[in-house]
């Protein structure tokens, strides 16, 4: 009975421990793949303009729309029933203290109507001002509307928040260029994510030597009746080595290029914040003197004041 009990105790654990290791896998991949997106973003931006009709925004703007979307709350009508919403309402709200925000310019828009539609232009906006980390990171340290907007587990509440605002700070590097009319815009239907270009297979070195390695091997072991026909696979495969390093090099350049691209606008950023620091210190300096010559003429006053009580008495 005592096996059993204790059976029964694993399997309900388990069945607990299910619904929690989705969704932190759910969390994962798509922190993951929007990782993998801005590093696209980043490579094809070096060629080409990103605009509307580029794949890699539209997925981007998919992952992003997604993760904004992940355990939202339902709003409650006076029926007591629980109307879906978009991540705009959220937006709308958290994003208010942001300096010079566009949130009163897309509400104001004519041609978009739903609040899908009017999130999907604040993000081409936001990108296009290069303010989208900005805004990310301003909703998320309003930590009180966005636990009102967001149920428990969601990626805007969790550890993977900090890592979205860090990550998207490497698009400010990005010029880009949106139409405002498009059928991007259209809040009808959700977003879909296309995992396909993230899904390619990348041979390492290492497994391309030992590969090498086997296929010389074969080729040794039948030596002896082969052909001058039969030496063809080694050039092939030594042409194969030549690109696939001339591939790694490329990757390893784009790579330096993204964090270049990334450490100029972290310190860019840093130099804004470093000097309005200096700034604030320096108001709050002289607001200290103030208060102190302020302070220093009312104790003035106050030891006359005493002095002619003193004298009248």
């Amino acid at each position: 009975m005592a096996s059993l009990g204790l059976g029964g105790l694993n399997v309900s654990a388990r069945r607990k421990s299910v619904p929690s290791r989705n969704a932190a896998v759910e969390r994962r991949n798509l922190i993951t793949v929007c990782r993998f997106s801005v590093k696209t973003l980043i490579d094809r931006s070096c060629f080409e303009t990103i605009d509307d009709s580029s794949p890699e925004f539209n997925n981007f703007a998919a992952i992003l729309e997604q993760i904004l979307s992940h355990r939202l709350k339902g709003q409650i009508t006076w029926f007591g029933y629980e109307s879906p919403r978009s991540f705009w309402d959220y937006i709308r709200v958290a994003c208010r203290k942001v300096s010079h925000n566009c949130i009163c310019s897309i509400e104001n828009m004519e041609n978009v109507s739903s609040s899908r539609a009017k999130g999907r232009a604040w993000i081409r906006v936001a990108l296009m001002e290069k303010h989208l980390s900005e805004y990310i990171s301003t909703a998320l340290r309003d930590f009180k509307t966005t636990r009102r907007f967001y149920e428990d587990g969601a990626i805007v509440l969790g550890e993977e928040a900090n890592m979205l605002a860090g990550m998207l700070l490497g698009l400010n590097a990005i010029d880009f260029s949106f139409c405002l009319k498009g059928e991007g815009l259209d809040g009808n239907f959700p977003a879909v994510i296309d995992y396909t270009p993230y899904l390619k297979f990348t041979q390492s070195s290492d497994s391309i030597s030992s590969d090498e390695e086997e296929l010389r091997t074969l080729g040794s072991s039948g030596s002896e009746g082969s052909t001058p026909e039969n030496i063809g696979p080694p050039f092939i495969m030594d042409e194969n080595s030549w690109y696939n390093k001339c591939k790694r090099v490329e990757q390893k350049y784009r790579l330096a290029l993204e964090q270049k691209g990334y450490l100029e606008e972290l310190v860019r950023l840093r130099e804004n914040q470093l000097s309005e620091s200096i700034s604030q210190n320096k108001l709050l300096l002289q607001r200290i003197e103030d208060m102190d010559l302020a302070h220093k003429m009312e104790k003035e006053q106050l030891e006359y004041i005493i002095v002619e009580l003193q004298d009248q008495f």
